[in-house]
């Protein structure tokens, strides 16, 4: 069994050590990229819900980053919402920005009642492009 290639965006390491995790994993041409939150450069979450799913995004576009993909790259979305019928449209707003070109990716809705202290949660699936 070989050993976890963990990617890591730059600066938030802490974070990820303090809860124990990888920000993403990359296995061949795939990167499985852990859920993403609209948390502040300390680790707390953003109050104001708009930019606290904005700010998810920009954090997975970090991950993203660092194992040179970006959105286009991603196949695979699943999100997290603790209220999906009332946060729904904000939701949409963002994601529309950054998924602005059919075909789009898969995507996946789930509400769940805790995110520890979050209220939007982005893991993703990309392809890794290959090396020119």
């Amino acid at each position: 069994m070989s050993k976890r290639d963990a990617i890591f965006p730059a600066g938030r390491q802490a974070l990820y050590e303090i809860n124990r995790y990888s920000a993403a994993i990359r296995a061949s041409e795939l990167l499985f990229v852990s859920g993403q939150v609209g948390s502040r450069e300390d680790g707390s979450p953003e109050p104001d819900f708009a930019k606290q799913v904005e700010l998810a995004f920009a954090n997975l576009r970090e991950v993203l980053k660092a194992a040179g993909c970006t959105f286009d790259d991603i196949l695979d979305v699943t999100t997290f919402h603790t209220d999906p019928e009332t946060q729904f449209e904000v939701i949409m707003s963002v994601k529309d920005k950054m998924f602005s070109q059919k075909p789009y990716p898969n995507w996946t809705a789930v509400g769940v009642n805790w995110l520890a202290g979050f209220d939007f949660e982005i893991k993703v699936i990309a392809r890794i492009p290959a090396a020119a």
